[in-house]
């Protein structure tokens, strides 16, 4: 059913509880009624894609016509041996997909528990955690085209993922995602590369695809807020890929800053890290403040507008910028 109203307040819409509202706000479970409402519009690129609010910040206090899918539903497309294929409605919530997953012991986004957001917002961003990126397991993304309204299927080479970056992401507003077909695996081979997943491994006797999401889970409540206690975005800012010229002007700084290497060329380094060495951490400016566990979040203590949040993320990106030369990059989507 489409459902359209008028002047409908986003508090509740976004993870960080910043105050907006739209001017008309349209939700739906169905993907023709969606597509002709987008037939219809005279302006598809000014509207508002939202899927669950927990990667955007409302720098702007109304928004013209907002669009959410509410398409539901897990569907096995195909099964053999080795694997299946899931379709999954873009309105269906990412953390209760991967916790439907592990329960059937279909494996490759455990690591991804515990993250917030919906189905449909995963590979815009390219969501990924303890050395797991969506697109490894996205096989098709279903979407609606806002010039036209027309229904078009993108395979994932078509997708162009990169770290927290696609195709979607870089024609934002381009495209309504109204499903997403995910190929996982029967078989589970844990990736537990990263150092405190290994820790927290070690307090099961076994590891199974079941204590990998559990240790995760574990892991981002002690390290990150909840957002209904304190709002956010999750990690505010990207980790920056450097070059080599840029990682040794870093290391004749503090030569024990934590850096990987991406690629022949460039290194990935930390921003939490970087955010830090700044003395940021635990810093609070009125209602906005670096968390005091995770230098990457930015947190709303109460009232904070979204202008405040950004002119603080941006003293931030200055700090960094003047001791270290390094820009930082935001994940978050400004509206």
């Amino acid at each position: 059913m489409l459902i359209i109203r008028q002047e409908v307040s986003l508090l509740s819409c976004n993870t960080f509880g910043i105050p907006a509202t739209a001017s008309v706000f349209v939700e739906s479970d169905n993907i023709s009624e969606l597509s002709e409402y987008v037939r219809s519009l005279s302006e598809p690129f000014s509207v508002l894609l939202l899927g669950g609010g927990s990667n955007v910040l409302f720098v702007s206090e109304r928004c013209n016509t907002v669009i959410r899918p509410a398409i539901k539903g897990i569907e096995l497309i195909e099964e053999t041996d080795e694997d299946v294929l899931l379709r999954v409605g873009a309105g269906e919530i990412w953390d209760d997909f991967v916790s439907w997953c592990v329960k059937r012991n279909y494996c490759g986004v455990e690591n991804l528990s515990h993250i917030p957001g919906t189905v449909g917002a995963c590979p815009i961003q390219n969501i990924g955690a303890y050395g797991v990126e969506a697109k490894e397991c996205i096989e098709k993304v279903e979407v609606i085209n806002m010039a036209n309204g027309q229904t078009i299927i993108f395979n994932n080479s078509q997708c162009v993922f990169n770290y927290r970056d696609s195709f979607f992401k870089q024609n934002k507003g381009k495209f309504l995602i109204t499903a997403v077909q995910f190929r996982l695996s029967k078989q589970f081979e844990p990736n537990v590369r990263y150092e405190d997943l290994r820790l927290e491994l070690s307090n099961y006797k076994h590891i199974t695809v079941d204590n990998v999401r559990n240790g995760i889970i574990a892991i981002r409540s002690r390290k990150l807020p909840d957002y209904r206690e304190l709002g956010n975005a999750g990690s505010f800012f990207k980790n920056p890929v450097i070059s080599k010229e840029t990682v040794e002007k870093i290391k004749k700084i503090d030569s024990s800053a934590p850096l990987y290497q991406a690629s022949q060329e460039y290194w990935k380094i930390s921003a939490a890290w970087l955010i830090q060495q700044c003395g940021l951490r635990g810093l609070r400016d009125g209602n906005v403040g670096v968390h005091e566990r995770q230098p990457l979040v930015i947190v709303n203590y109460g009232g904070a507008t979204g202008q405040e949040v950004f002119n603080f993320a941006r003293k931030i990106c200055d700090s960094v910028k003047a001791k270290f030369g390094v820009e930082l990059e935001m994940e978050v989507n400004i509206v």
